[in-house]
């Protein structure tokens, strides 16, 4: 591939969240365009309390396991850091790149800042944010197929369209599981070499431990939408499970920060259009409010308290050392003095 090719392509790439942002909105827009701005309001006073609790609950405990990613990551790699670390690295860098869009760019550069502070090397890092992304798809993967057995057979029947979007869904997924698992078993203790990185064959045992925290992670999320809109529509879990990993993967590969629109869009035309769109909309704002705009609140704060409290030994740090520096070069001098 030439150096103009290559140059295109990344600028396509680049691009293609903005047209995927425009057709979101224009797909929104249509869905939406018989509900005024009240009624989408009032959907989302009309989410009881007690919903809305369980939903940041769900919320706190999906980005807990979130930071479980940089916890497997680092065991991949064999880092070691204090504990409080590596939460505070995950949930602020999943906290950033879910409402930023582009999670390696997004993502990686916090942690790339954190970590390094940490003496872990630049290509370790590259390491866990490629595990971590294994870990997001193999834990989607196996929802979907898990939901696949879930869904109604009515769904099948009514349209040939979505059945054939379903079984190839399923087929792709089930073919990605058993590829990884089968990866583990037949290369184990063998790497592969892309660029100058070397990248270590996971075991069995981390693949499933990746499979078991992908899907807790995508689950919890997916409550914190369930709780919020349990109130307007009755869905089953399973079902309800399965459509929103469909929906919230079609937001991460359209490169759209948060997936915003996108997602939307597609959570809305997957429903009966027998069910209030103002207040499944309200539901999403809701989600969004709660999962995305809370959580990069809450861990920036963190993050700027930490900042903070590191500037502050460092300048301790400082002030130590310009006492220490001139008493220890006078006792220096002393020394020399005398042997004299």
């Amino acid at each position: 591939m030439s150096v103009k090719t290559k140059r295109l392509f990344k600028k396509i790439i680049s691009y293609s969240g903005i047209f995927f942002f425009i057709l979101a909105v224009g797909m929104l827009w249509w869905q939406l365009r018989d509900y005024s701005l009240r009624d989408i309001a009032h959907a989302i006073l009309d989410i009881p309390l007690i919903n809305l609790f369980a939903a940041c609950l769900a919320c706190l405990l999906g980005y807990l396991a979130l930071s479980l990613y940089d916890f497997l990551a680092l065991n991949y790699v064999g880092g070691r850091v204090t504990w409080w670390k590596w939460m505070l690295a995950g949930m602020l860098g999943f906290a950033i790149s879910n409402n930023a869009g582009h999670a390696v760019v997004s993502g990686g550069a916090i942690r790339y800042r954190l970590y390094t502070r940490w003496r872990i090397r630049g290509g370790d890092i590259l390491k866990m944010l490629t595990i971590s992304g294994f870990t997001y798809f193999l834990g989607a993967s196996a929802i979907v197929v898990i939901g696949y057995f879930l869904i109604p057979r009515a769904v099948f029947e009514n349209s040939v369209g979505v059945s054939m979007g379903l079984n190839t869904l399923f087929i792709f997924c089930a073919a990605v599981l058993l590829a990884y698992f089968a990866m583990t078993v037949l290369f184990r203790k063998k790497s592969v070499k892309i660029g100058q990185i070397k990248f270590q064959i996971p075991s069995t045992q981390l693949a499933f431990c990746q499979t078991v925290l992908g899907i807790t992670d995508s689950v919890l999320a997916g409550l914190v939408l369930y709780f919020c809109l349990t109130p307007f529509v009755h869905i089953p879990f399973g079902t309800f499970i399965g459509l929103f990993v469909i929906a919230q993967s079609t937001g991460v590969f359209s490169q759209v920060p948060g997936g915003i629109g996108v997602f939307e869009s597609v959570f809305l035309l997957a429903l009966p259009d027998s069910v209030d769109k103002a207040n499944i909309f309200g539901a999403l704002l809701a989600y969004r409010i709660i999962y995305y705009v809370l959580p990069l609140i809450g861990a920036g704060s963190l993050f700027f308290i930490y900042e903070r409290w590191l500037r502050s030994r460092m300048k301790k740090w400082l002030a130590e050392a310009k006492e220490k520096i001139p008493a220890k070069i006078k006792s220096i001098k002393n020394e020399i003095r005398n042997k004299k």
